[in-house]
């Protein structure tokens, strides 16, 4: 996965807006005002941060390396996937989709 095909697959969800945030260096990805991805770099590494139910966080951190606690968000709901590790790519755009339904139903 690369954040060219990530950034795409996002921006094609209704309401999806795309936005710099200079202080990060991430690209933020929102519906209707609210963030659901985050494209950056952590650690030279491409990455996504995704929000999720607690109990989702969780169990993902503790099944996948390549997925930790979010930097700069609140680390109870949103989790950092690198792109370059082992998810499928599947499995990312599984998780993109979960987090637009967390901020959809969430308005």
């Amino acid at each position: 996965m690369n954040n060219s095909d990530l950034l795409t697959y996002c921006m094609s969800k209704p309401g999806a807006e795309q936005s710099v945030h200079s202080d990060w260096k991430a690209t933020q990805i929102k519906s209707n005002g609210v963030l659901f991805a985050m494209v950056h770099e952590v650690k030279g590494r491409p990455a996504v941060s995704l929000k999720s139910t607690p109990a989702l966080a969780e169990l993902l951190r503790e099944e996948h390396s390549d997925i930790i606690p979010s930097e700069h968000l609140n680390k109870s709901h949103w989790s950092t996937l690198f792109l370059d590790g082992s998810l499928k790519d599947s499995q990312i755009y599984y998780l993109v989709d979960a987090s637009f339904q967390q901020v959809a139903t969430a308005r």
